[in-house]
């Protein structure tokens, strides 16, 4: 029992001496696993309420933070990997600080936040008890390759989850593990028939989708999302049970349904704790993290990040932002975090950006972007690859207008790192605990 506590000891070591250095989230984690390699499964073995894990391509950080909202709203004391850095090391980083001795969290349940290759990985340690299965889209394809395969992955996740897993019923690449011999027990989240013409719109905008798939019929416990404008919705069950109406921080309907598929599996986490006051003060509560449509103070004008990342999401972005008139940046980066391979903007219609044009494009990936939008028309005004000096110019353009970036994870990494030194805001890991 010694070599935990060696490894606690090892990681919280090289915790303090990388925050110190300023270098990644991960290397405490790659320090306590190489002194165990069981590590994860000692120090989660006494959790008593559940190992939950959220997968997907699109929408894991912010479901992860309003499922650990909902729980937190409930009274439970949830561990979480808040700093987005979603592979088994960086989840063990984060739970160094939590650790004592001992080497064993004392959390009532834990609630993480993995890719679709490391939810695979941390399963081979500790079988997770209930998986969130959020979706399937083209991102990364030079990491995960084409979608069948990331699929797959999503489908061995569920195979490996011992209780419950929760599906969405609108996505065929992840309700068909519904199917499958060793899935668990099924709860589906997803739209309500009143929703169908923005589920049209989705499909239309992701060119993987058939016109003859067939959409679960939903049960007593599946929650299904009700829009009401851009930032409200009602979440009604199957049951009679309705959470809501409630306005979230978060404006659009990809955090709507983000919300619903938080709200639907801690429902199936708390069973007849569930409470649909809690719920909506957790979702309520919660803001947006970083990048997100996290919106930013700069000296009274408001500056929105937005994470862009695959054709689905940035097509849902500019669904949801792009109609908005104020200034435009688009930062592009293709650095691994990113994924290399960036033709997927290709498959992303950038027409409804065409009335006021976008101010600058940034990152790695620049002047790609330009060459983008040209062919949409869309004019760019100016071509800046260094992020910092694109964010000088863009901020100091027309001070007063209202300023949006739709980024790339590590450019956005960047910007928000920029901002936090220039006006005292949080550093990216140190989120604010919802109530």
């Amino acid at each position: 029992m010694l070599r935990p506590i060696i490894a606690t000891l090892a990681g919280k070591t090289a915790r303090t001496a990388s925050r110190l250095r300023g270098s990644g989230s991960a290397l405490p984690g790659l320090v306590a696993e190489k002194v165990d390699p069981k590590f994860l499964a000692h120090a989660l073995a006494d959790v008593p309420g559940g190992i939950v894990v959220v997968s997907g391509t699109n929408g894991k950080t912010t479901t992860t933070k309003m499922l650990v909202a909902i729980l937190t709203a409930h009274g439970l004391d949830v561990f979480s990997n808040p700093t987005g850095s979603n592979f088994t090391r960086g989840v063990i980083s984060a739970m160094l600080p939590k650790l004592p001795a001992s080497g064993r969290l004392t959390t009532d349940i834990a609630v993480l936040e993995l890719d679709e290759a490391h939810a695979l990985r941390f399963a081979d340690s500790v079988p997770p008890t209930h998986s969130l299965l959020l979706n399937v889209a083209r991102d990364q394809l030079d990491r995960f390759a084409e979608i069948d395969h990331t699929a797959a992955l999503l489908a061995s996740l569920a195979s490996r989850t011992t209780s419950a897993v929760v599906l969405n019923r609108d996505d065929s690449y992840v309700s068909r593990i519904a199917n499958d011999k060793d899935c668990p027990s099924v709860t589906y989240f997803g739209l309500d028939e009143s929703m169908s013409d923005r589920l049209a719109e989705l499909q239309e905008a992701d060119a993987r989708f058939a016109d003859d798939e067939v959409v679960p019929d939903a049960g007593a416990r599946d929650g299904l999302l009700r829009a009401r404008d851009e930032r409200t919705l009602e979440i009604h069950f199957g049951d009679g049970v309705r959470v809501g109406p409630l306005e979230l921080r978060q404006r659009g309907l990809a955090a709507m349904i983000n919300a619903t598929a938080a709200a639907t599996m801690a429902r199936c986490l708390l069973d007849q704790r569930f409470d649909v006051e809690a719920t909506a003060r957790g979702l309520v509560a919660m803001t947006p993290p970083f990048g997100r449509g996290e919106v930013i103070d700069i000296d009274g004008t408001p500056l929105e990040l937005v994470l862009v990342k695959n054709p689905a999401g940035f097509t849902v972005a500019l669904s949801t932002y792009g109609t908005t008139p104020v200034a435009t940046m688009v930062a592009i980066n293709d650095n691994y975090a990113d994924g290399r391979d960036v033709s997927w903007l290709y498959d992303v219609s950038f027409t409804s950006l065409r009335d006021r044009g976008v101010a600058l494009s940034s990152g790695v990936r620049a002047y790609d972007m330009a060459l983008r939008l040209a062919y949409d028309e869309v004019q760019t005004a100016q071509v800046v690859p260094d992020l910092t000096q694109a964010l000088d110019l863009f901020i100091s353009q027309n001070p007063d207008e209202p300023k949006r970036i739709f980024c790339t994870y590590t450019a956005m990494m960047t910007l928000r790192r920029v901002l936090a030194d220039r006006y005292g805001l949080a550093e990216f890991g140190e989120e604010v605990k919802s109530a």
